[in-house]
């Protein structure tokens, strides 16, 4: 079972592109910007808090001609994050540091190296200091 698929779950739901379920994007926000400001102790803290209120509920699945294989049903996203904090560490779940974004991402690269929500707010910003750049030269 791929758990990074239910952490861009917990992605998608924290930057409005899924329906909230009670307060948890809030909570789940919150995990994003202990981690992106480097406050580890603290993220690990909010989704082990998660984690006793969201209990997973694993089932059965079969769909689109695959085999039979596992889901989250309850649960899913919260455990997702904990599984990419445990795997690939606490500094993968990133807020974007453009301008005016508050977007999250689950940073996959293999050199950790993701500042960016998108590949959109990454040419932007990229654009911006070009300018700024061109601006303090002249």
């Amino acid at each position: 079972m791929d758990l990074t698929s239910y952490a861009e779950l917990a992605v998608l739901l924290v930057n409005g592109e899924l329906p909230d379920e009670g307060e948890l994007r809030a909570e789940l926000t919150s995990v994003f910007a202990h981690a992106a400001a480097g406050r580890e102790r603290e993220a690990v803290e909010l989704l082990n808090d998660l984690l006793s209120r969201h209990p997973v509920s694993p089932q059965i699945s079969g769909h689109d001609g695959q085999r039979w294989h596992l889901h989250l049903a309850e649960g899913g996203v919260v455990m997702g994050l904990a599984a990419v904090v445990t795997e690939l560490g606490v500094d993968r779940l990133g807020v974007c540091q453009a301008a005016r974004c508050s977007r999250v991402f689950v940073d996959t690269s293999s050199n950790r190296s993701r500042r960016y929500c998108s590949e959109r707010c990454a040419s932007r910003a990229n654009v911006a200091a070009y300018r700024a750049r061109r601006r303090s030269g002249q």
